[in-house]
């Protein structure tokens, strides 16, 4: 597990320069760009915008670069304390505006990047980011929840306010440089940024047009408070020494793939849908001395214990879903400690600093991953301040009526975010149907918001806003996989959920283009029966 990994799938997650090449094939004359009618340095002023009072502190014209158009960097705050820096474009502005989500627990702002739509320069496009509303401590910063101790007005930015100030404040700063609002509003993010994503397409419905969703953090309480505290206490043993080691997981994963790599009737070394693999890790208990080709009686229990939900004396489901088998090489680091990130587990950090000084109201009694008990009370206790994170609610009718597009997608092999809790909601919200404004992709392979074995990026941005400006709906997105020097390995077509890749026969396997879709393998059972599911019915706080 690589840290800039980790740390990139904690912050804000996927901020490559992203594309918009469909809307340009769709419209190959190029848009005509919109001129600043104030200069740059004129930002820095007040904006008084109701309840959400917006301060520049500063607006400085940048130089174009090999990369990057010409723009208007600015930055400010939301009062109390949502820093945000907005990116605008002085010659190529076509009339998008891009919102980037944060991840982890935010505390940083990770600089906008720009995306290409079809202008001969790039940079069409208006790009912002926030920190979340507060500045993060930590050696990673996004693992940092002591900011939450006692500052309730911040933990309010970052439970659900900081995104929606952020676009307010934003808009207004465009209307006032190029002299009307942008025309189209797009949000990407995954992890908590695919959890904000969800939150504004719930609690702010006309803050944006389309919103791209990746792994999303939506059920947050039951997520940090339960499930990474089930992740760091299933490998750690009474001395407080991890069971299970990361010298192990090489020999582990390359057994799943030797029993179910095939079952998608391909051997490719990827599982299309690890839902149907019944690896049993007892098939590697070693025989004798213990080596790193085998598994102690020990360590089998705690592979069994990863690949399943946590649970409560009683057996009843703490959280929607567990490690998917095919994930076993991406636990290095979130699961098991290693030098790399510093000699600690990322799920044992986020863990314990949300049950220290996030998960519980201020003043209450808090919890530590090593006290936490798994119990049905101590879920209970920590929902009334989890529903303020989650993004849960499946009525989304009023994003719908706006005419609002949704694009949600997971990767298979997620070690921070089990795909079943994605498929959970999917299911809920349309009937496990496609419907014609929101779609799921599942994309095999793919570790926590990119990284992976085969496949290791995927993006449907460019498909998001297509949708959005074209009504091309989205059936198909082409994920791909590059080695460590960047080079392409792999493409595979990742069609609409529940459809899937099949192999036509012919051609490499790493090229997509030798694929077609196909039906589900078997009926769509998604939804999970678990302890939290009258959360789906409780709306979330909202801030005018």
């Amino acid at each position: 597990m690589r840290p800039v990994r980790i740390f990139t799938a904690l912050t804000t997650l996927l901020l490559a320069t992203t594309g918009c090449a469909a809307v340009a094939a769709a419209n190959p004359e190029p848009e005509s760009p919109v001129r600043p009618i104030t200069a740059c340095g004129d930002l820095v002023r007040g904006f008084a915008l109701p309840g959400a009072t917006t301060h520049v502190t500063s607006a400085a014209v940048v130089p174009a670069t090999a990369t990057d158009p010409e723009y208007c960097g600015v930055r400010g705050y939301v009062e109390p304390a949502v820093r945000f820096e907005l990116r605008l474009p002085t010659k190529t502005y076509a009339g998008r505006y891009l919102q980037y989500g944060c991840g982890g627990f935010c505390g940083v702002i990770t600089p906008p990047a720009f995306a290409d739509c079809g202008l001969p320069h790039g940079g069409d496009v208006a790009v912002a980011a926030t920190d979340g509303g507060h500045v993060g401590t930590t050696p990673t910063v996004v693992d940092d929840g002591s900011w939450g101790a006692h500052d309730q007005a911040a933990r309010d930015d970052f439970e659900f306010r900081a995104p929606h100030v952020v676009s307010r404040a934003s808009k207004a700063i465009i209307q006032a440089f190029y002299g009307s609002p942008p025309r189209k509003s797009y949000f990407t993010g995954c992890s908590d940024g695919g959890r904000e994503g969800l939150l504004l397409a719930q609690r702010y419905p006309a803050d944006f047009d389309g919103i791209d969703a990746g792994a999303p953090a939506n059920y947050w309480g039951p997520l940090l408070g339960e499930y990474q505290t089930w992740l760091a206490r299933a490998n750690t043993a009474a001395d407080g020494s991890p069971v299970l080691t990361a010298a192990k997981l090489p020999a582990l994963h390359n057994a799943v793939l030797a029993a179910c790599d095939r079952l998608d009737g391909l051997t490719d070394g990827q599982l299309d849908d690890p839902r149907a693999c019944r690896f049993d890790p007892a098939t590697l208990t070693c025989a004798g001395a213990d080596t790193p080709s085998c598994l102690t009686p020990a360590q089998v229990a705690v592979v069994r214990k990863l690949y399943s939900p946590p649970t409560d004396a009683h057996g009843t489901l703490l959280y929607p879903g567990g490690q998917q088998p095919g994930s076993e090489l991406s636990w290095a680091g979130w699961i098991i400690a290693t030098p790399e990130t510093g000699g600690f587990a990322f799920a044992r950090s986020l863990a314990d600093n949300y049950l220290r000084y996030l998960g519980y109201p201020i003043g209450a009694p808090a919890s530590t991953v090593d006290t936490f008990a798994f119990t049905r009370r101590e879920f209970d206790r920590l929902t009334p301040v989890g529903v303020r994170y989650d993004a849960l609610s499946l009525d989304l009718s009023a994003f719908h009526r706006r005419g609002g597009k949704l694009v949600l997608w997971h990767g298979w092999a997620d070690e921070a975010i089990p795909p079943a809790g994605t498929l959970d909601y999917y299911q809920r919200l349309t009937g496990g149907h496609a419907q014609d404004w929101v779609r799921l992709f599942m994309v095999p392979s793919l570790y926590h918001c990119g990284g992976g074995t085969t496949l290791t990026e995927f993006d449907p941005l460019q498909q998001l806003v297509a949708w959005v400006e074209r009504g091309t709906t989205p059936t198909v997105v082409t994920a791909t996989g590059r080695d460590a020097d960047g080079n392409v390995t792999r493409t595979r077509p990742v069609f609409a959920y529940p459809r899937r890749a099949v192999y036509d026969g012919t051609g490499s396997v790493d090229d997509a283009a030798n694929f077609r879709p196909a039906p589900p393998a078997s009926p769509v059972r998604d939804v999970v029966h678990w302890a939290g599911e009258y959360l789906y019915a409780i709306p979330g706080p909202v801030a005018r």
